[in-house]
């Protein structure tokens, strides 16, 4: 089942509602891009992919509910509703990428509002089949890098509940065990939100792979006894450098996984890196709100003291220096970053993809 899901006769977008499993699987209706804003921001989708695809949609409902049979007052709309969807998650770069690419199919002449909307629709529904093909392609070279028997510690949730399916350092690991590699995955709980322990556990049981849930706080205790062979996680955002924006926690994971010599790889795809700034000091941290850690409760009573202050951080910067590989749906590149990420996108892009000229689908994961 994909994270998302568009209905082209009802214009409706559906969302896996991420914010009630493991318990349930429901889904959420959007249809505004009103309604896809709360989503982003409520966390019922989530993951950098599965955001920026979702914002994509959300602009294209924005044209097909604005009545209006001008083309320059429904321009004005949809960028109006880009500016509001760039504004819930700061650090995921996707935002901007997606919503960089519906301006641009806007960005032309002649047209009448109506066939403003099917571009705008064309172009989301375009990003999404990309980003199932590329999170394929992502899978096969991050699969290349797991070894039969690997333990892999992974942080956050980056399956197909970040992406709009298979994900990225998860889709990389369900690739490995669905080739026959015996493989089993320590689980960081990820907090304050839980997504490892809520999502990525969830995700592994459909999938049959091995598994054991760890506190965040465990993961230098396997890693110093030599039980992890590899360090996996996503990105929300790459710098030039190579420097890394992930899930708060990852940069602290990524120390001890240096200190104890074992290879951290991120995968990510090329819409979260951004060669436009020079290193993670420029990428902006969302901070959430403070009642995701304080309102944890332990057999229905709260774990802190009322009134308590708290601090909610959403991502870390972990340093160039201590990833060993970033894999990209263009292979696998190493440091000096600065150069190898650039040269990777500028060799590489989705225009040159033989599928998208011919309208068939490139998916070597069958």
């Amino acid at each position: 089942m994909r994270t998302l899901t568009w209905d082209p006769e009802k214009k409706i977008l559906q969302l896996i509602d991420q914010r009630v499993l493991p318990a349930r699987l429901e889904m959420v209706e959007c249809r505004d891009s009103n309604g896809v804003v709360d989503a982003i921001r409520l966390m019922i989708v989530r993951g950098a992919p599965a955001i920026g695809v979702a914002a994509a949609f959300g602009m294209a409902l924005a044209g097909w509910n604005y009545p209006t049979d001008d083309p320059d007052t429904l321009r004005t709309i949809v960028q109006q509703a880009g500016d509001l969807l760039r504004k819930t998650r700061p650090t995921a770069i996707n935002l901007n990428w997606a919503i960089g690419r519906m301006l641009d199919v806007m960005d032309f002449p002649g047209l009448t509002a109506d066939k403003l909307r099917h571009r705008l629709e064309a172009e989301a529904i375009r990003m999404a089949e990309e980003d199932v093909e590329i999170n394929c392609r992502m899978a096969e070279f991050g699969a290349s890098l797991i070894e039969d028997g690997d333990v892999i510690l992974h942080h956050c949730n980056t399956g197909s509940l970040a992406a709009v399916d298979w994900g990225t350092a998860l889709g990389a690991i369900r690739l490995a065990h669905k080739q026959g590699k015996r493989l089993h995955v320590l689980v960081d709980e990820t907090r304050p939100r839980l997504q490892g322990s809520r999502l990525t556990a969830w995700e592994l049981t459909q999938y049959g792979i091995s598994f054991d849930i760890i506190v965040d706080g465990a993961a230098g205790y396997f890693l110093q006894r030599g039980d992890v062979q590899k360090v996996m996680f996503g990105a929300d955002r790459v710098a030039a450098n190579g420097d890394v924006a992930n899930k708060i926690g990852t940069y602290m994971l990524a120390l001890a996984a240096e200190a104890n010599r074992v290879p951290v790889i991120c995968v990510a795809p090329s819409s979260s890196i951004d060669l436009q700034i020079p290193d993670g000091s420029y990428i902006p941290i969302e901070e959430r709100d403070p009642s995701e850690v304080l309102d944890l409760e332990k057999n229905g009573e709260p774990v802190v003291p009322r009134g308590a202050p708290a601090r909610n951080p959403a991502f870390d910067i972990t340093p160039h220096q201590l990833i060993s590989a970033i894999v990209t749906e263009f292979g696998i590149t190493r440091s000096p970053y600065d150069q190898t990420l650039a040269k990777a996108l500028g060799n590489q892009c989705l225009s040159n993809n033989p599928a998208r000229h011919s309208g068939e689908q490139e998916n070597p994961i069958q």
